[in-house]
């Protein structure tokens, strides 16, 4: 699930936000959603699953979904292009943004992420 909501973030970060990266951001929505629904059909299975775990995970469900979302709205003209099929070749290809964000911030980004994932360890679902 970590790279389900990963990839889209990172292509957001350093690509330049296209039809590309909107399906990539779309698509890995929605994996990440049925990911979450299959995780707890699992769970509880095997365990008591409270309605606080329920409602702190459709929680973590909806970001992916917003953060979408979201993207779509700030770059409707990449929807239009998307839905239209593209109008280039470079509106399906994975490219760089033209004003990157710093390292320095990209970098303590990723250090986050790396200290928080360091921390949790592996689910255990």
């Amino acid at each position: 699930m970590m790279t389900e909501a990963g990839l889209p973030v990172v292509a957001g970060l350093t690509a330049k936000v296209n039809p590309l990266v909107l399906s990539l951001m779309g698509g890995a929505a929605l994996a990440h959603g049925a990911t979450a629904l299959w995780d707890l059909s699992l769970a509880t299975d095997k365990r008591e699953v409270t309605p606080l775990e329920q409602h702190i995970h459709s929680f973590l469900e909806v970001l992916p979904l917003t953060a979408a979302a979201v993207t779509t709205c700030l770059h409707w003209d990449q929807v239009r292009k998307a839905i239209k099929g593209g109008g280039r070749a470079d509106d399906w290809k994975l490219l760089p943004k033209e004003r990157p964000l710093p390292a320095g911030y990209l970098g303590a980004i990723a250090a986050g992420v790396g200290i928080r994932a360091r921390r949790s360890g592996p689910s255990t679902g």
